[in-house]
């Protein structure tokens, strides 16, 4: 593993991190005020920043994944994520 790997996976590995807070930040003000609006949000940020990681760097060595198949896979989780976001925002 070079370290160009290595910042790439921190870097990816801090992005979901952080992706989890804000995404519970906002599940937190869905639960509080019953807002559909910050239900979407969660949804979205996990979407974008969770679940790409998740495809990328665990079932991608897990099932044995091509490169093209991982960045599909992440690339369709950020559509799903926009597109929720989207969504709520459009419907409020």
């Amino acid at each position: 593993m070079t370290v160009l790997d290595t910042l790439a996976t921190v870097g990816a590995t801090g992005t979901a991190l952080l992706g989890i807070i804000v995404a519970s930040l906002a599940f937190r003000g869905y639960r509080r005020n019953d807002s559909p609006v910050m239900r979407g949000l969660a949804i979205g940020i996990v979407a974008i920043a969770v679940v790409p990681f998740l495809v990328i760097e665990l079932a991608s060595p897990l099932l044995l994944l091509t490169d093209a198949q991982a960045l599909l896979g992440a690339t369709l989780s950020h559509t799903i994520g926009l597109l929720a976001i989207y969504r709520t925002f459009s419907q409020s």
